[in-house]
């Protein structure tokens, strides 16, 4: 990416609104790696595209995942991704705690998967913004880490990850990325 750090006022809106994503979830989950961090930019950009080839097995995944959610950290129902507000994760044990109802929430992954179309130029703008925050010291990764894993992703052909074998023990995340209008929240 190389691009230099641009002062705060001349931040579009976008950038702004994408910039205080981050800036929350690295102070929410200090335990964060550049691979989690990947993973939010590229949900962010891409969507859950890479979830669902198959709907009986998303169905199976879901019931298994409810079925031994045990106790992780406070959340919210929903964390937004995009910074048009668009793209969520809905985190299960909040959601379901709420009255959620998990078959609702199937359908609007599944229906996210199917619509929903991602962009490479939007994940290489929303890294780009990510490598600036570092730059600047505001994630506690560096920028140059920051760009080196990404241009390994890029030449990967922009695959989805899991998220870092630390990031899943210490927050054991449990969710469902989706479009939010495809889901009527508790």
């Amino acid at each position: 990416m190389g691009e230099r750090a641009k002062a705060p006022g001349t931040w579009g809106a976008e950038e702004t609104a994408f910039r205080r994503i981050l800036a929350d979830h690295a102070t929410r989950y200090p335990a964060l790696e550049i691979q989690d961090l990947y993973k939010l930019v590229h949900q962010a950009a891409m969507g859950g595209e890479h979830a669902v080839g198959d709907v009986a097995a998303a169905r199976r995944w879901l019931e298994r995942e409810l079925s031994s959610l045990g106790d992780g950290p406070a959340e919210p129902v929903a964390d937004i991704l995009s910074p048009d507000g668009r793209i969520a994760r809905v985190h299960l044990r909040p959601y379901v705690a709420a009255g959620g109802d998990p078959l609702a929430l199937l359908a609007a992954f599944i229906r996210t998967a199917h619509e929903h179309k991602g962009a490479q130029s939007r994940l290489r703008r929303y890294w780009a913004w990510a490598e600036r925050m570092a730059q600047a010291g505001e994630l506690p990764l560096s920028e140059s880490a920051l760009a080196h894993f990404f241009a390994r992703k890029e030449r990967e052909g922009f695959p989805a990850a899991h998220h870092s074998a630390a990031y899943a023990a210490a927050y054991r995340p449990a969710y469902r990325v989706i479009v939010r209008t495809f889901l009527d929240w508790p």
